[in-house]
């Protein structure tokens, strides 16, 4: 088989064309900085999909996150309860605020937070002191995230907030278009984040949103996002703000992406379900998720079976030297040098995030990936094999 002339992407920018009629319409209207019609719309249109009250558009999902974060009261030293099976974004905001993650391991049914695992966090800490003379904090949020857009056990996760009264965020930066439970993904928290990264399912080549019924706390976001300024006739500040708000051109360009998410999401299903059945002989699982939920498949991940002679990065590899792009499971979060004196809780003494980094992969799962470039790449892994 020869090397691929043009690369194939793990998930690249997707446009069809409707982008550029918004686009037009923030030059004819001269709305190009981060106001206008585009930006309004967008707004309300993401928050009708995902069923919230309103959104507030963002340079990012990180900056979303961050704004959640603060919303929900962190300061410094305060705790935070996180997905440690995630990307930094998820995490680094806590960091912003001077609070501390605690890292709640994943369970294998969807490779997301395990909520036995965050009940046993939550019984440590219980602003007690204990025998190591440590008082151990109650936390001030939780956060949880859907990796690689699938959802995680959202319910028993909020209920478990419920019971302990923690505020929950949603990063549901990878999962739009994904639903738990017949509900969409990016609601089940008191603050939700979205992203609209390059190579998310709908894009704005960077930006991303925060969700919420709380539509004061929205207009708080919004005010943070916009530098704090208050309503003078002269610049006048009384907190520190930040420069988050979204453009008018990027809004447009997801206004546009917006009428083609669920084909987006088909087309990503029919990927996922080729790699199943090209693969399925092999010592290899796809990416889990559950009955109750239906998974946006953002990236199709196989995990290799705990014999298998092949390593994830010899995959990866091979797949490299004919143009091919895969990417290793994100490296658990208690894992990174930045972040390995914070505490990590576990169900049990298996971790299961490292042993889904350590057998994972991600598969090039671009939506203009042709079937025939796909039935190259699944051949590709089998002569591995």
């Amino acid at each position: 088989m020869e090397k691929f002339q043009n690369r194939v992407f793990m998930s690249s920018p997707t446009m069809h064309g409707d982008e550029q009629i918004y686009i037009q319409e923030a030059f004819d209207t001269n709305w190009i900085a981060p106001l206008g019609t585009n930006v309004d719309a967008f707004e309300r249109d993401m928050a009708s999909f995902v069923g919230c009250n309103g959104a507030t558009a963002l340079s990012s999902g990180t900056a979303a996150i961050h704004l959640a974060v603060k919303l929900a009261g962190v300061e410094k030293n305060d705790i935070v309860f996180c997905s440690d099976l995630t990307f930094a974004a998820t995490v680094n905001p806590i960091a912003y605020e001077g609070g501390n993650a605690v890292f709640i391991d994943a369970e294998r049914d969807t490779w997301n937070m395990d909520p036995e695992a965050l009940r046993k966090a939550f019984q440590k800490y219980d602003n007690k002191i204990h025998e190591d003379g440590k008082l151990y904090r109650k936390p001030k949020a939780v956060i949880v995230a859907n990796l690689y857009g699938t959802p995680a056990k959202l319910d028993e996760i909020r209920d478990i907030c419920d019971v302990y009264d923690t505020l929950l965020i949603e990063d549901a930066a990878e999962s739009l278009g994904a639903t738990y439970k017949g509900k969409q993904t990016g609601r089940f928290g008191v603050y939700n984040a979205i992203s609209f990264n390059g190579n998310k399912i709908i894009t704005t080549s960077g930006g991303g949103m925060l969700l919420s019924d709380d539509e004061e706390a929205l207009k708080k976001a919004k005010f943070w996002a916009t530098q704090a300024r208050e309503d003078y006739p002269y610049y006048y500040h009384r907190e520190i703000g930040y420069n988050y708000r979204m453009s008018n051109i990027i809004a447009g360009i997801g206004r546009g992406q917006l009428l083609h998410l669920g084909n987006h999401c088909k087309k990503k299903r029919e990927i996922y379900e080729k790699y199943k059945e090209g693969l399925k002989d092999l010592p290899l699982s796809m990416n889990p998720y559950e009955e109750c939920s239906n998974p946006n498949f953002w990236l199709s991940c196989i995990l290799l079976d705990e014999d298998c002679k092949i390593t994830p990065d010899e995959i990866r590899i091979k797949l490299e030297d004919y143009n091919v792009e895969s990417r290793l499971i994100w490296r658990p979060m208690h894992m990174q040098p930045v972040y390995e004196k914070n505490d990590f809780i576990t169900a049990g003494n298996d971790y299961v995030g490292e042993d889904i980094f350590r057998r994972g992969l991600c598969l090039p799962s671009d939506l203009k990936m042709t079937d025939d470039i796909q039935s190259s790449v699944i051949d590709i892994i089998r002569n591995l094999f």
